[in-house]
C-alpha cells in the first residue's frame, strides 16, 4: 500500500501526469547523472516526449517543467516565484543549469521533440531524458512514465519512484472489501484503518502535522486565488472568476441566500483550479485537474456540520485529519486498482475518483458507518463514470475548471445520500472501481488527455 502522503502530495499546476510527473522524472534523471560523476561531462540534453504528454504539452506546461526539472527541481519544494525565474531563463536566454550548477545550452524548440503518435507500451504518459557530451557521445538515456498523480516510474521498474512503503509487515488492505472487513474486525471507521496503517510509516505525530500542511496549502491557495483577477494563460482568455465571486459572496446575508453553502463549495473548487491553471502551487488530491474538488468539499464540512463549524480549533484540526485518512483510503484503492490518470481511463480516473474520496471523507464526518462511507464513495464515483478528458487547446481550463466544482457538489450529495441509507448497496465500490477501469480501457483515446475529441475538437479556438 502506499502512504496518504503520496495520494496527496504538494506541487505546481496546471498537471500533475503533466507538469508535476515530468518535472520529478527530470530531476531523477539529473540526479543520477550527479551520482555517476557525469553532470560536468554533459553538452546537451534531449528530451523526447511521448503520447499524451506530447499531444497536449505545450497547454499542460510539459517542456519547460522537464526543463526545470533538469536544473534537480522538484515541485513540492520549489516557490512558485523561483519556478517562474528559472522558466523564464530557460525560455528567453537559452540556459540551462544541469543539477543547479552545470551550465548548458537548451532550447525548449529544438532539445525537446514532440511524438504524439508513438505511445509507448507501459503508459500513454511517456518521456525519454538523453544526455550527449561534447563529441555527440551518449552518456545517459533514461525512460520514465507519468501515471498520474505526480507519480514517475522508471522503465523496467517495478513500481512508482520516491513512494512510501511500509517498513514493517503491511496489514494493508487491496479492496474495499478488505478495508470493510479490517473495520468489523478492529471496530475502527475507515480513517482509524488508514491511520493504523499510515503509523507504519510515520508517528501519529508527523501525520498530524503533515496532513495539517496539507491544508495549510490549501487553504492558501484558495486565499491566493481569491485576490487575482485577469485572464488565465494560454490563449484562451478564460476569466479569473474566484475574486469578483468571493467579493459578491462576502457580501450576501446567509440567513437570505438559501443556496450559501453550494455557492461556497463552487467558488473554493473555481478558486483552486483557476490557481492550478495559472501554474501556483496546489495540493494534487488525487490529481491537480481535480485539485478543487477535496478542499471545496472539506469546506463545505468546516462550514456546514455545525459541531465542526462551532467546536475547538484542536477539534476542528482532528476532523480534518480524519477526513483525509478517509478520502485517502478510497484514493489508495483507485490507484491500485485501477488509475487516476486522465490519459489513461480519462477524467473519470481524476474527477471522479476525487469526487469518491471527498464523499467518503464527508460521510465520515458526518458520522457515517465503514458501510455508509464505501456506500457514498460508490455513488459518488458510480455517477462519474464514462466521463472524458477533452480539454480546450489541452489547457487545463475548460471543462476541468468548472468540471471541479460540479463533482464537489455531486461527492456532498453522494455522502447525503448515503447518510440516509444504512449502508447496504447493489453496487459495491470494488464493482464500480473495476466498471472504470474496464471504461477506461475501452474509450478511444482521443478521448484521453490528447485534445483529439469531444469539447477539444468541437469549440473554435478563437
Amino acid at each position: 500500500m502506499i502512504s496518504t502522503f503520496d495520494i496527496f502530495s504538494i506541487g505546481l499546476g496546471p498537471s500533475s501526469s503533466h507538469t508535476v510527473g515530468p518535472m520529478r522524472a527530470a530531476a531523477e534523471f539529473a540526479e543520477t547523472l550527479d551520482k555517476q560523476g557525469r553532470t560536468e561531462l554533459v553538452q546537451r540534453v534531449q528530451v523526447d516526449l511521448f503520447g499524451s504528454l506530447a499531444a497536449t504539452g505545450e497547454g499542460h506546461g510539459t517542456l519547460i517543467a522537464a526543463a526545470v526539472g533538469l536544473e534537480n527541481v522538484r515541485p513540492e519544494a520549489v516557490e512558485p516565484d523561483d519556478y517562474t525565474a528559472a522558466s523564464e531563463r530557460i525560455r528567453d536566454h537559452g540556459v540551462l543549469r544541469l543539477s543547479g550548477h552545470h551550465e548548458i545550452p537548451f532550447s525548449l524548440g529544438k532539445d525537446i521533440v514532440l511524438r504524439p503518435l508513438t505511445i509507448l507500451p507501459r503508459h500513454p504518459n511517456a518521456l525519454r531524458l538523453i544526455a550527449y557530451d561534447g563529441s555527440g557521445q551518449e552518456l545517459l538515456s533514461e525512460t520514465f512514465f507519468s501515471i498520474g498523480g505526480g507519480f514517475v516510474v522508471r522503465e523496467g521498474a517495478a513500481e512508482p519512484s520516491g513512494v512510501d512503503r511500509p517498513q514493517t509487515e503491511s496489514q494493508g488492505f487491496s479492496s474495499g472489501a478488505e478495508l470493510l472487513e479490517q473495520c468489523e474486525q478492529t471496530g475502527l471507521n475507515i480513517s482509524g484503518v488508514m491511520l493504523r496503517q499510515e503509523l507504519q510509516f510515520r508517528t501519529e505525530v508527523q501525520i498530524r502535522v503533515g496532513l495539517k500542511r496539507i491544508h495549510d496549502v490549501m487553504t492558501d491557495c484558495v486565499e491566493r486565488s481569491v485576490r487575482e483577477d485577469g485572464h488565465l494563460p494560454g490563449g484562451l482568455k478564460v476569466r479569473r472568476r474566484a475574486k469578483k465571486w468571493f467579493d459578491e459572496l462576502s457580501q450576501e446575508d446567509p440567513e437570505r441566500a438559501p443556496g450559501m453553502a453550494m455557492d461556497w463549495v463552487n467558488l473554493v473548487a473555481l478558486a483552486v483550479n483557476e490557481e492550478n491553471a495559472n501554474g501556483g502551487r496546489v495540493v494534487t488530491a488525487p490529481t491537480n485537474g481535480a485539485a478543487g474538488i477535496i478542499p471545496a468539499v472539506l469546506h463545505y464540512a468546516m462550514t456546514y456540520i455545525p459541531r465542526i463549524a462551532s467546536a475547538t480549533q484542536e477539534e476542528r484540526d482532528r476532523a480534518v485529519v480524519q477526513f483525509f485518512l478517509a478520502a485517502a483510503a478510497i484514493g489508495v484503492l483507485f490507484k491500485e486498482r485501477a488509475s487516476i490518470s486522465g490519459a489513461e481511463v480519462g477524467c473519470q480516473g481524476e474527477v471522479g475518483s476525487a469526487s469518491a474520496m471527498a464523499a467518503a471523507g464527508l460521510a465520515e464526518l458526518l458520522g457515517g458507518t465503514p458501510l455508509q462511507v464505501e456506500n457514498a464513495a460508490e455513488i459518488a464515483m458510480e455517477h462519474n463514470l464514462g466521463l472524458t478528458c477533452d480539454p480546450i487547446g489541452g489547457l487545463v481550463q475548460i471543462p476541468c475548471i468548472e468540471r471541479n466544482a460540479i463533482a464537489a457538489v455531486k461527492a456532498i450529495n453522494a455522502a447525503r445520500m448515503a447518510m440516509r441509507g444504512d449502508g447496504v448497496h447493489h453496487v459495491s465500490l470494488d464493482q464500480v472501481i473495476e466498471t472504470m477501469r474496464q471504461t477506461g480501457a475501452d474509450m478511444s483515446d482521443k478521448y484521453k488527455e490528447t485534445a483529439m475529441g469531444g469539447l477539444a475538437v468541437n469549440v473554435p479556438l478563437c
